[in-house]
């Protein structure tokens, strides 16, 4: 039986565009699914580590994405308390991988210039503005139901991916828990633009207090300052409405008043931060990646960064499994691998991060967390062993 696609993918950010655009480029007929009319540009990711980098440039994604955003390598810790700023950096990397840098760009620009690339394919579509309401599924095909402008939409192909965020339709729709807790605190990313060049401030600034922990980190170089994400943690029983009026007090006590005076917000997003996981990544034909199967408190840039490998090696798999090239064993290992790499590996060093930067109370603990990045700034072998962490959150490809 002929289908209208050949995959639908749920979800419009990076991770189901990146599906969607390794599907294409495969040949495969590929409908995207959609439930907000257009890509969501609220301040969320902006980090893509140097080890994600050789992903977007298989895709042909490289070159767009490193002219809209821009390269670094500068990292610093500073300590309220005592006053220390702690320097280091990805120079290490050099003469060791392609890419030593990591890219800064928000994760909505990235949309945008996935969707560059799937409009010139005939085989691609996205359909805005459609909510899913449910999914069927029996042995050769899934059938999704979807609701556009008061009206339904039925779609069919063989495979379904839910790249729909921490919310999912498809995760909840298969009736999979997502497993873990909810942090008690409330993140808060605002992207603002400073009155100054904020000389002496590296490019991304872990600011440690358990009281006033903020990320500080530059997002692109536009208007005469650039545009930089402040990221901080407040009470969430505080009300939501009010996020943008308690903003200066904290940008007063870190900043001092006459700079934050002079800081415009462009933007402000307030959000739950999470530690969950679906029990499985894979139901018959159903497959989640992204947020949709796993979510992280965003300390270290491990949220996006799991959904970039988890569509690197997805797209590949399963274009090979329709291909007839690999068996579907492959999409229970993509299942079983990617979540060990969540469970074991990025959770819990995002937890750790989220810990030192915000939960800094014990001095003495927190002066051994920081030996590690004191160590780095001197020690490029360190350094290098360090930040190949990232590295070991993707999974090799299942079929080459």
């Amino acid at each position: 039986m002929e289908y209208e696609q050949q995959v639908i993918v749920a979800g419009a950010g990076p991770t189901g565009l990146l599906n969607a655009l390794g599907l294409a480029q495969q040949g495969l007929d590929v409908t995207v699914v959609e439930r907000s009319s257009e890509p969501n540009d609220a301040p969320r990711a902006i980090l893509y580590h140097w080890s994600t980098l050789d992903g977007l440039e298989r895709l042909g994604l490289y070159d767009d994405a490193t002219q809209a955003g821009f390269l670094k390598q500068d990292y610093a810790h500073h300590v309220r308390d005592t006053g220390e700023t702690i320097h280091y950096g990805l120079k290490a990397l050099e003469g060791r991988v392609k890419h030593p840098h990591n890219l800064h760009l928000g994760q909505g620009a990235l949309a945008r210039i996935i969707l560059r690339h799937l409009e010139q394919l005939p085989n691609a579509r996205v359909l805005w503005g459609h909510k899913i309401t449910g999914i069927f599924q029996d042995e050769s095909a899934v059938r999704v139901a979807a609701e556009h402008d008061g009206n339904p939409v039925q779609l069919r192909a063989p495979w379904l991916i839910g790249a729909d965020g921490a919310g999912s339709a498809v995760r909840n729709a298969l009736n999979l828990p997502f497993e873990g807790f909810t942090w008690p605190e409330r993140f808060v990313a605002a992207n603002i633009r400073f009155p100054d060049d904020r000389k002496g401030w590296a490019q991304t600034t872990f600011y440690v207090d358990d009281v006033l922990g903020a990320i500080i980190v530059k997002i692109d170089n536009s208007g005469p300052h650039g545009l930089w994400r402040y990221t901080y943690m407040e009470d969430a029983v505080l009300p939501e409405e009010g996020v943008v009026e308690r903003l200066p007090r904290f940008l007063e006590q870190i900043f001092g008043p006459e700079v934050a005076a002079g800081i415009t917000l462009d933007a402000i997003a307030p959000y739950r931060m999470h530690q969950r996981s679906a029990p499985t990544y894979r139901v018959g034909r159903v497959l989640l990646a992204g947020d949709a199967a796993h979510a992280t408190n965003p300390t270290g840039g491990f949220g996006l960064t799991m959904g970039l490998f988890d569509s690197y090696v997805l797209n590949e798999a399963l274009g090979a499994v329709i291909a007839g090239r690999a068996g579907e064993s492959v999409l229970d290992a993509y299942s079983e691998l990617r979540r060990s790499a969540f469970i074991d590996k990025a959770s819990p060093r995002a937890t750790a991060n989220k810990r030192l930067i915000f939960h800094s109370s014990d001095p003495v603990q927190r002066d051994g967390d920081l030996e590690l990045f004191r160590r780095m700034g001197n020690d490029p072998d360190l350094a290098a062993e360090v930040l190949f962490f990232t590295k070991t959150l993707e999974t090799p490809s299942l079929v080459h």
